[in-house]
């Protein structure tokens, strides 16, 4: 008894020791979470102030531009030579050209996306999924500028055998090699939208005697309207913001016009014309850049704002 009373008295005696190290140790840990916070803080900061400094450059440049041509005649022009003699300054085929690629290009993504990301999602085994999915992506890996060449060697000669008329820089070719960039941006997320559909509704819908088709189309599909839309958004996002492309197969003819045999350009293409000459800095040729690269920084982020939109508002909720 005396011995267990005396091992008590030194537990006893212990354990304010224990209590003062662990306490002495908290403050070690608590200086290591602080500096890691600021770390990550600093890493999130660095990215909101690159993406403000970004937009006061075009912001500020932009308004110099507009302090020598009215903002009314830029948007509603029709005839673009900022770099000729008779200078005129409306934007318009500059728009014209960026929508006619990107709508060639969605009209080739869109569908084969969605295929392609029904197959995987419902018709594919896993381990199909596995090998097809990240051979599917490998296309989003290719640069840009072998997609540009390949869309005027290959594409555009194959275009001219079909169509005599094709001109050697058109917007056709142009289109159809960004619709298969896009292609695995449109089919990864509809996948992944398709793929969180409770497999609940899907039991539900065998039961009732659905085929394996019904239910893809009308259960699975529907339900995941919100990240397919989304998918559709962001990859018409990219094909207008996307540049080496249009750079070197489309063109650099401003016009309006919506025959895709025809060259065209777009208002990434222009940019790097005029940056990769000799314009001198600060002259109206030269703002030009800023005007029309903030016009398509204002494009872009409205889609990327519908495309927040519909997953917020349409996104379908299961228990």
């Amino acid at each position: 008894m005396a011995a267990l009373s005396e091992t008590k008295t030194d537990l006893a005696l212990l354990g304010p020791v224990a209590e003062t190290r662990s306490m002495r140790r908290k403050p070690k840990g608590r200086v290591g979470e602080g500096i890691i916070r600021i770390i990550l803080f600093t890493c999130a900061a660095v990215s909101i102030l690159t993406t403000f400094g970004i937009i006061a450059v075009l912001l500020g440049e932009t308004i110099s531009f507009f302090r020598q041509v009215p903002i009314f005649d830029f948007l509603t022009g029709t005839r673009w030579t900022p770099l000729f003699a008779s200078k005129q300054f409306g934007v318009l085929p500059l728009v014209n050209g960026t929508l006619l690629v990107a709508g060639i290009a969605l009209i080739v993504a869109a569908p084969l996306g969605l295929l392609a990301a029904i197959y995987l999602s419902e018709y594919a085994s896993d381990r199909a999924r596995r090998v097809l999915k990240p051979i599917l992506e490998i296309l989003a890996g290719i640069p840009t500028v072998v997609y540009g060449y390949f869309a005027l060697l290959f594409i555009t000669p194959l275009l001219k055998s079909i169509w005599p008329e094709t001109q050697g820089f058109n917007a056709l070719s142009a289109g159809l090699v960004m619709g298969f960039m896009i292609l695995p941006t449109i089919a990864s997320i509809s996948e992944d939208a398709m793929s969180a559909v409770p497999q609940s509704l899907r039991h539900a819908a065998y039961a009732l005697g659905s085929t394996k088709l019904e239910v893809s189309l009308r259960v699975v599909v529907p339900a995941a309207l919100s990240g397919i839309s989304a998918a559709f958004i962001l990859g018409i996002s990219r094909a207008i913001g996307e540049t080496m492309i249009v750079a070197i197969a489309a063109g650099q003819q401003p016009k309006m016009t919506l025959n895709p045999l025809e060259s065209i350009e777009t208002m990434t293409a222009y940019i790097v014309q005029v940056s990769l000459g000799d314009t001198p800095q600060q002259s109206i040729a030269y703002l030009t850049i800023f005007a029309v690269g903030m016009l398509l920084f204002l494009t872009t982020l409205a889609l990327n704002v519908v495309s927040y939109w519909i997953t917020r508002r349409y996104r379908e909720v299961y228990e």
